[in-house]
């Protein structure tokens, strides 16, 4: 079985967390949605409601997991038997962020990070700027899911 994990704080998950999870389907039998918890962070959204949002999305989708978990992803891994991580890449600045963090944990403990690039559509979506967007009292339900709230 080929198992990945879509770590992140998911606060909240945002439509081009979904066109990447939907789009690794097609790649893994089973994609874990790992919620990473922060205690250096303060969440908009708590951690239930997150977990909530994610569940709703994919009730009854036998190939996904929602997960919580802390300390090192690639711990996470190991524990769940996931030999890949699954990430979603906006643009550039994400694949430089991303490449050495992916290079560490292969060398480190062999586990791979895959990397699918978001649809045109959703690149522009981030869970920061929704969070700006509902701070401010601004309508955010064009860039996530809708159950979102």
């Amino acid at each position: 079985m080929k198992r990945a994990l879509f770590p992140g704080s998911f606060d909240p998950i945002t439509l081009g967390h979904i066109n990447i999870i939907e789009r690794g389907l097609e790649l893994f039998d089973e994609i874990i949605i790992a919620i990473g918890v922060n205690s250096d962070k303060t969440a908009m959204w708590s951690l239930e409601e997150r977990k909530k949002f994610i569940e709703e999305i994919f009730e009854g989708n036998s190939k996904i997991k929602v997960k919580t978990y802390t300390g090192l992803t690639v711990d996470f891994c190991t524990s769940e038997e996931a030999p890949f991580i699954l990430r979603g890449l906006r643009n550039s600045l994400d694949f430089s962020y991303e490449k050495s963090i992916a290079q560490t944990n292969a060398m480190l403990t062999g586990v791979e990070s895959i990397f699918i690039i978001c649809a045109p559509e959703a690149s522009h979506i981030s869970s920061t700027i929704v969070r700006d967007i509902a701070r401010n009292g601004g309508d955010f339900s064009k860039l996530v899911p809708k159950n979102v709230k």
